[in-house]
């Protein structure tokens, strides 16, 4: 008998072994499994619902059908409990003001609810920065409650690490128009060889060069918008002052504006050496993985030629639009100084001024990033 009891147990510990880890119970899906039975199923094939319920990030207010309301939406500090150094450092972060980035500028509190708040425009990336309930509540979620950082690039219910650790985690918000980085990187050779050869990982996926070591804080040396400041090259600070105008962060006798403490806020721009510096060497580090130093910095100061001379023709282009407006070719509204308004966007009155927008967020932007990605057929066109 003693002999049966034995084999029994010791059966049983063998088999349950094999198994896989089954998902942690939970009341919530007693009813989930009938009216969203895709999402019960994305959360148990999650490595979080081994050890947790959807109470811990929902709540346990939530009860029934007559009290959905009650369920509480994640927020960063939701993931933060048990992520606390991946919160900090994407909070210290770029990708957390993107929020910020969009509210800040005039052109977004023209646009319709469900462009910005509904995210079927910019806000359908720029909603971040969501730290508790009280930041879900301001002005541009007072009409959308929905969305949430960790979940853009680890998507719920899932929440994978291994997808965040895929290229095609950034490309919904990475491409496109005005920021067309993911075409950039995934057709040059960098793209190309990974994409090739995912096993072998022969070349560098966007992970690999912009949060090595799986560091959270993302932040690049030239940013989105492509200026700097201090510059030690007189002549391309001309072109940049220009440029810092038609941005109105310069007024037009070069004197620093209210948006400048927008810039500083939403982190738009290096503003000092050092951090531009740091910056360049965080990238560096990884380049020199698989390049010799000074094939690094070769490229590096060549796509920096490059940005210079976009920003020669840029300037010369916003000199041409700013004398059209002082002369009144172009008229000027009321309260707006001779400089065009290129955070205006595509909201201007006149054809030429549409051009000078191209040449902004189009042409421009694709020129500095398309050296930077390695990618000579969008640094040309």
């Amino acid at each position: 008998m003693r002999k049966v009891v034995l084999f029994v147990a010791v059966t049983a510990i063998i088999v349950g072994s094999a198994l896989p880890v089954l998902a942690v119970s939970s009341d919530c899906e007693d009813c989930h499994a009938t009216i969203s039975p895709l999402m019960v199923e994305d959360f148990n094939r999650g490595v979080m619902s081994k050890t947790m319920t959807c109470a811990d990030c929902h709540g346990e207010e939530h009860t029934s059908a007559d009290d959905a309301d009650k369920a509480k939406l994640p927020t960063i500090a939701t993931c933060q409990a048990c992520h606390e150094e991946q919160a900090e450092q994407y909070l210290a972060g770029k990708h957390a003001k993107g929020l910020l980035a969009i509210e800040v500028l005039p052109f977004t509190h023209g646009q319709p609810d469900a462009y910005i708040e509904g995210q079927k425009g910019c806000g359908g990336c720029h909603t971040l920065g969501m730290l508790d309930e009280e930041k879900r509540q301001s002005e541009s979620r007072e009409y959308y409650k929905y969305g949430m950082d960790c979940q853009n690039c680890h998507t719920r219910h899932a929440f994978s690490k291994a997808e965040a650790q895929e290229p095609e985690a950034c490309m919904t918000c990475h491409m496109g128009f005005d920021h067309p980085q993911w075409e950039m990187w995934s057709t040059s050779k960098h793209g190309v060889a990974y994409l090739l050869d995912r096993e072998t990982h022969r070349g560098p996926k966007c992970q690999d060069c912009h949060m090595a070591e799986g560091n959270h804080f993302v932040r690049t040396p030239w940013g989105f918008l492509g200026v700097r400041l201090p510059e030690e090259d007189e002549e391309w600070m001309g072109y940049r002052a220009t440029i810092l105008m038609g941005l109105g962060v310069l007024d037009a006798e070069g004197q620093p504006t209210p948006l400048l403490d927008v810039v500083v806020a939403g982190d738009m721009a290096r503003l000092d050496a050092e951090t531009f510096n740091a910056e360049r060497k965080r990238i560096t580090d990884v380049c020199v993985k698989c390049h010799s130093p000074s094939y690094v910095d070769d490229n590096m100061a060549n796509a920096d030629k490059m940005l210079k001379e976009a920003d020669k023709l840029f300037a010369e282009a916003i000199t041409i639009i700013m004398n059209l407006r002082k002369d009144g070719v172009i008229t000027v509204k009321e309260g707006d100084g001779v400089y065009p308004q290129l955070l205006s966007f595509y909201e201007v009155d006149t054809k030429v001024e549409q051009i000078l927008y191209e040449m902004f967020m189009d042409h421009r932007m694709k020129t500095f990033m398309g050296a930077f990605h390695i990618n000579p057929d969008y640094t040309t066109w």
